[in-house]
């Protein structure tokens, strides 16, 4: 009897919870508003403090250990990143502003340039061999970029949004890191701390290894995708590609996109340089070949090693999962979560039920 009444408890409870669940659903737009000024206020910041946490970590700790004491090493690299940061904008800023606004001004003329080259293809052959004869190709150029400035209208909307609270981003961000560096492996001890003690152990191991597996997705993913911006910039200015400075970051920005983002970045890069000639659009082309190879077959190997394991059809299916639930946001973050994601789930496995079922 006393197992009935606290399995009826428990039912209760959980259709209370349900309950609450639904008038609340009923009610969204009054917490609506928080939950955006949440999101805006402590998810955004401790991502990007996160991000950063595992960029500087290594050069606080090589700091500490010269004798330099912990806040103070992270003080002198607030002032370094601030120094960088006033030199990007002098130096570098205004050639992506004249660049980005350029592009824009002469948007009408590289349209009807892009038109007549298609034109041209089309009327040689060449095209022939991929597009059906009864196709309108122009329209269908014009379909696809039209939806595609579309999609570009939104997110620029949505970036104006974010660049309107960008202020407290940029007050709680830096607080957030200062913190993560100062006392970040302390973290994740505290978190185990909660286990039961004979649990801490394992806790602890996977709290490592999520620690070190981030770690390596996020310095690697950096110097990887900073090393394919540097050969795409020189390959575009030698075969002197428009808007090279311009589209270069574009590419290392879509490239934090796994396997997607290399394609996405591709279309611009080949866009512009068809606009200017076939050769330039072939030559640009064969610049990403290369400069892909190069990152996926030298570059990457060298940095990830064997620790970030993941077919390309997962990262796939991961990538579009993510972008359907959370968006942009959620394409950045769905590798890192599904990594943790699967550390948790395999030391579960072996913990409790792998004796079990593979009777090892």
């Amino acid at each position: 009897m006393t197992k009935l009444n606290k399995l009826i408890k428990l039912c209760i409870g959980i259709i209370l919870i349900l309950l609450i669940i639904y008038l609340a659903s009923l009610v969204d737009f009054i917490f609506q508003p928080i939950l955006s000024l949440f999101s805006m206020m402590i998810i955004v910041p401790f991502l990007m403090a996160g991000f950063f946490y595992y960029l500087l970590r290594p050069l606080v700790d090589l700091m500490e250990r010269k004798k330099i004491i912990r806040p103070l090493a992270i003080l002198i690299i607030y002032v370094v990143i601030a120094i960088c940061v006033v030199g990007f904008i002098i130096g570098v800023w205004p050639s992506l502003v004249t660049q980005l606004t350029n592009l824009v001004v002469n948007a009408p003329s590289l349209f009807n340039a892009l038109g007549y080259q298609l034109g041209k293809l089309e009327q040689n052959g060449i095209l022939a061999v991929i597009i059906p004869e009864n196709a309108d190709l122009m329209s269908q150029v014009t379909d696809y970029l039209n939806k595609g400035f579309t999609v570009l209208t939104n997110y620029v909307t949505g970036m104006f949004s974010f660049f309107s609270n960008f202020a407290i981003i940029l007050f709680t961000f830096p607080i957030f890191l200062f913190y993560m560096l100062k006392e970040g492996e302390k973290f994740g001890k505290k978190m185990v701390s909660f286990l039961p003690l004979r649990f801490r152990e394992d806790g602890n191991e996977v709290m490592g290894e999520i620690d070190h597996a981030l770690s390596g997705f996020i310095v690697g993913r950096v110097t990887v995708n900073v090393a394919l911006g540097v050969l795409m910039y020189i390959g575009f200015l030698i075969i002197g590609l428009p808007y090279a400075l311009l589209l270069t970051v574009i590419a290392v920005i879509l490239n934090f996109i796994p396997f997607v983002g290399a394609i996405l970045s591709s279309v611009p890069i080949v866009i512009i340089g068809l606009v200017q000639s076939p050769a330039v659009a072939i030559w640009s082309l064969i610049v990403i070949l290369v400069a892909q190879q190069i990152q996926d077959n030298i570059v990457a190997p060298y940095i990830f090693g064997k620790q970030l394991d993941i077919h390309p059809l997962t990262t796939i299916i991961l990538v579009l999962a993510g972008a359907d639930l959370f968006g942009i946001v959620g394409v950045i973050v769905i590798i890192p979560m599904y990594v943790v994601i699967k550390i948790v789930i395999s030391k579960v496995y072996s913990r409790f039920f792998k004796k079990a079922w593979e009777g090892v």
